[in-house]
């Protein structure tokens, strides 16, 4: 039921949000239009296709929607275990198979506090809204997974192959971020392959 509310609250925050919007001259339009997505593993059925339990929940272009949207409701302390918030470029869905997603990989950094985890979410939210990345058009998005053992950050980028734009992305995110330990990155074929398959790149 927690994964029900969550999903309700954050609609009825985005209504709210339309509703209560300042007139168009006073917004601070983003570049690009983004979209949070919730997907809430523990309530999908075993044997169901990976993927089925993920919601797409708003899409938001001003800094003002934004804003509403992350103090209410967007905060992974907030989420249930095995839950992961997502925000990706709008038009692309946060799996594999997506076409802009099928030939790229992730950089994951590992978290072990809800405060840490939320604080690394929020400064890496802000980053890619404000594009802050000079390889800002390789990245599709990120997700923060809530896990019983260690939860984790995701920056999900379009071509692994590309090392100097995966490495130049990996410097920049861990600096964001402000992390000491080294971050990888996995390439999803990888992943597909072999679930332990090694990091291609690390920072």
């Amino acid at each position: 039921m927690a994964s029900e509310a969550v999903v309700e609250s954050a609609e009825a925050v985005a209504a709210s949000t339309e509703a209560v919007a300042p007139e168009t001259g006073s917004k601070h339009t983003l570049d690009r239009k983004w979209t949070f997505w919730f997907d809430n593993q523990t309530k999908s059925k075993q044997g169901a296709a990976w993927g089925t339990s993920l919601r797409k929940v708003y899409t938001f272009d001003t800094v003002e929607e934004f804003w509403c949207l992350y103090d209410q409701i967007f905060k992974p302390s907030k989420l249930p275990g095995n839950a992961d918030f997502h925000l990706f470029k709008t038009g692309i869905e946060p799996k594999w198979e997506d076409p802009e997603c099928a030939s790229g990989g992730k950089w994951t950094a590992a978290c072990s506090r809800k405060a840490i985890l939320d604080t690394m979410w929020l400064e890496t939210l802000m980053a890619l809204i404000g594009e802050q990345f000079d390889e800002g058009e390789d990245i599709c998005g990120v997700v923060a997974s809530v896990r019983q053992r260690q939860d984790k950050i995701s920056l999900w980028t379009k071509t692994a192959a590309n090392e100097a734009a995966q490495m130049s992305i990996g410097r920049k995110w861990k600096e964001i971020i402000d992390v000491n330990d080294k971050i990888h990155y996995s390439a999803h074929d990888d992943s597909k392959r072999d679930r332990s398959a090694k990091s291609r790149y690390s920072v």
